[in-house]
């Protein structure tokens, strides 16, 4: 399987077909993000086959410039955003990096680290805007896929909604890695730092005969 598979499967389906109309009037209708040709950014950038690492935001930013398809990424010269700057803090506390100011990870997806938001588009301004309209069938489609492949993997679910994607990943080759979500509101109370998130994932690729990921920026 192979994600130009996969996409031609879903394609198929009655629930695309509405999506796709929905995300035609959106993108007539208002400003959305991101831009139309960048929502499945990370599945271009990380191939089925090269997945080793799953992180899994919600949905993308919605003020401008910020959303670039890819989970918890901006552009390179954007302001880190505060979810962001604490994953920076957790990289430093638990493998001592000390990260650029630039909030671009493409470095990682192509190190096969599929940055997968939930919902991947949102009304500028207006968060979870674009909740229920089928992305959330991709999503459960998208980790049934993922989760048949053979390669070890870890899953990264921080926070109750990523939690709650538990059943869909079932094979004993994989490292499902838990946390409170990175967001101030939830890190600042405890429970996403210090748990050494980032060198157990290391830690697992390399028993399992995977390189681990060069998480430095």
């Amino acid at each position: 399987m192979t994600w130009e598979q996969f996409f031609k499967e879903e394609s198929q389906k009655e629930y695309a077909h509405q999506l796709h109309t929905f995300l035609d009037e959106e993108y007539k209708n208002f400003v959305i993000y991101p831009p139309r040709k960048n929502i499945f950014h990370a599945f271009d950038l990380t191939p089925l086959d090269k997945v080793r690492v799953v992180i899994i935001g919600q949905d993308p930013y919605h003020e401008p410039g910020q959303a670039m398809g890819l989970s918890f990424s901006v552009p390179s010269g954007c302001p880190l955003p505060p979810s962001l700057q604490n994953i920076y803090k957790e990289l430093n506390q638990d493998l001592g990096l000390k990260m650029k100011n630039n909030g671009d990870l493409s470095y990682l997806s192509s190190q096969g680290v599929l940055l997968l938001n939930a919902i991947l588009s949102v009304r500028q301004g207006q968060a979870s805007s674009h909740q229920g309209h089928g992305y959330e069938e991709f999503l459960k489609n998208t980790l049934l896929t993922i989760d048949k492949c053979d390669q070890p993997i870890v899953f990264f679910l921080w926070g109750n909604f990523a939690r709650q994607l538990k059943p869909y990943i079932t094979n004993h080759h994989r490292l499902i890695i838990e946390s409170v979500h990175p967001s101030p509101l939830s890190a600042n109370r405890g429970g996403f730092f210090g748990l050494h998130q980032f060198s157990r994932c290391n830690q697992f690729l390399a028993q399992n005969g995977q390189s681990p990921i060069n998480w430095q920026n």
